[in-house]
């Protein structure tokens, strides 16, 4: 009956206490009033079977009912219906630069370090509903997957299909990759602008300097997260290709990730950088770039109160009329 009601004013349910001492006096009165007369016999006397006096405490309930009502309307009882309207006042602009490497293939994250990226990366991207995201790939050369756009079903898509390619030239060009990054930002309007650079390797290959990507990063005011992605020691990655069926063949390959390069360009660009050595090691670093990372938004909050007292006037009052009536008319001989 009350479900969704709030009261306002709930100290005047106190008053509820007042009704049983209101019930005893009325009995202690009803009692003083109550005369008798011993006579000796009722013959001379109509009998009449009138039910009437038996329904004449109807009254005082009636009034005991409407008081009731009076003092819950007193508390004020309404409903509150909230409605939220956000604004985002600071949207961040994101490049994901991702090295498709065959190197990437590596067993050493389950099922092999792209597909757990691109599983983990589709939770971030997920988790940022107001800013826009672009993809980058990279190996020996790179180009934009993505621009960055607000759609989020376009970027997951794209980032689905990723997949390790011969069309682009073999190795790990960081600065490239880098600067395809930068160049996608530096017109942007957006107040943040952030890249977050992956890869599992050294920068062995492109015409341009990572140290000179990340000056220009830092010209255009743009903050690189770089993650190195492998285990510590060795991991089971290609090693060439077998003639007959095509696919790769695997053996233990030595990890190396040119970690103080990485470092040094999150750190001129104001950035982090991380190392992920397992599935959720790498979950974690995105979780913690999405902390980082936060995008400003206002919540405007709108409260439409209903009042529910009225209903309960109006029904105490009609219950007092119609305790007057039946005190003025049909009770009138017994009251």
């Amino acid at each position: 009956m009350f479900e969704g009601i709030e009261f306002v004013n709930k100290e005047f349910f106190w008053l509820l206490l007042l009704l049983p001492f209101a019930i005893l006096w009325y009995l202690l009165k009803n009692k003083k009033q109550t005369a008798e007369l011993k006579i000796s016999s009722l013959k001379g006397f109509k009998v009449t079977n009138s039910i009437l006096p038996k329904f004449k405490h109807l009254l005082f309930a009636l009034r005991l009912l409407a008081l009731a009502l009076i003092i819950t309307a007193m508390a004020r009882p309404q409903t509150v219906d909230v409605s939220t309207k956000t604004k985002t006042t600071r949207g961040i602009d994101i490049i994901m630069a991702i090295d498709v490497s065959a190197s990437m293939l590596a067993k050493d994250l389950s099922p092999n370090r792209l597909e757990a990226l691109k599983e983990v990366a589709a939770e971030f991207i997920k988790d940022r509903p107001n800013d826009r995201i672009g993809l980058v790939e990279y190996a020996g050369e790179s180009y934009t997957r993505t621009p960055i756009t607000s759609d989020k079903s376009i970027i997951l898509n794209s980032l689905k299909d990723i997949r390790y390619n011969t069309i682009i030239e073999g190795g790990t060009a960081i600065g490239s990759g880098l600067a395809t990054a930068v160049n996608r930002l530096k017109d942007s309007k957006a107040k943040s602008k952030v890249i977050i650079l992956l890869t599992d390797g050294v920068n062995n290959s492109g015409f341009i300097d990572p140290k000179i990507a990340s000056e220009l990063a830092v010209e255009y005011g743009i903050k690189v997260y770089t993650i190195g992605l492998g285990t510590n020691g060795t991991a089971l990655a290609p090693i060439g290709i077998d003639p007959r069926t095509g696919d790769f063949e695997y053996g233990r390959v030595q990890v190396d990730i040119d970690e103080a390069l990485l470092k040094e360009i999150a750190d001129v660009t104001g950035g982090k950088y991380f190392r992920a050595t397992n599935n959720e090691k790498l979950e974690e670093i995105y979780g913690e770039i999405n902390k980082l990372e936060k995008t400003d938004i206002d919540e405007f909050k709108y409260y439409n109160y209903q009042e529910k007292f009225r209903p309960l006037v109006l029904l105490a009052g009609f219950l007092l009329l119609l305790e007057f009536l039946l005190r003025a008319t049909i009770f009138r001989s017994f009251v």
